[in-house]
């Protein structure tokens, strides 16, 4: 038994640092949308940690979520407040995919897990950047400067957790179903190497 479970274990680990470190690469592969204020970016980051989620089981997607944040860490600009709310975004858009698709294998279920996941995501991002973020931000800029910076897209925003219903929660849902369309095109191609060689190993 033990030599079935040590190479096993051993496979999810080197598979979790992976996709933690393209995760980490891909935090950098930030671009800004027109619809959203310049300080505001768009990374797919969760990526990777979806197919985490998917392959190893939820846990294994929030650990992904951690990791990535962790080495992100070593280079933050926000005192650990950006990686502290991207981590509890992507731990609540991943930990439900994986979730829903370990107990009902099947591209329907993945999709509407991870559909289910962009939901909690963008509703949380409320609290968090209401709460953690931008409270951070206002150190550096005012929380009129923020507003305003919003009211220059949409003049009607009368205050900061408007612009957060307004802007923020709709751009976070668009970002998770990013990847899950990402997710849905490129998860079966790469399942072999995600998770079969260590079902090969388990076989042998």
């Amino acid at each position: 038994m033990n030599t079935v479970q040590r190479p096993v274990n051993i496979w999810k680990l080197a598979m979790t640092a992976m996709l933690s470190a393209i995760a980490f690469l891909l935090m950098f592969l930030e671009f800004s949308v027109p619809v959203m204020p310049p300080f505001i970016k768009m990374d797919l980051s969760e990526l990777p940690a979806l197919l985490g989620a998917f392959a190893m089981g939820p846990a294994s997607g929030v650990m992904i979520c951690f990791l990535k944040n962790l080495m992100h860490l070593l280079m933050s600009t926000t005192g650990g407040v950006g990686e502290l709310s991207n981590f509890l975004l992507g731990a609540c858009f991943v930990f439900p995919a994986g979730l829903v698709y370990q107990k009902w294998k099947g591209k329907k279920s993945a999709i509407l897990g991870a559909s289910a996941g962009a939901v909690l995501m963008a509703a949380v991002s409320i609290i968090s950047n209401y709460f953690i973020v931008y409270p951070f931000y206002y150190n550096f800029m005012s929380k009129e400067a923020v507003l305003k910076a919003y009211q220059a897209i949409l003049p009607g925003v009368a205050n900061i957790l408007e612009c957060l219903v307004v802007f923020n929660t709709p751009f976070t849902f668009v970002k998770g179903l990013l990847c899950v369309a990402a997710a849905a095109c490129i998860y079966k191609p790469l399942s072999p190497f995600l998770k079969g060689s260590y079902r090969d190993r388990q076989a042998s």
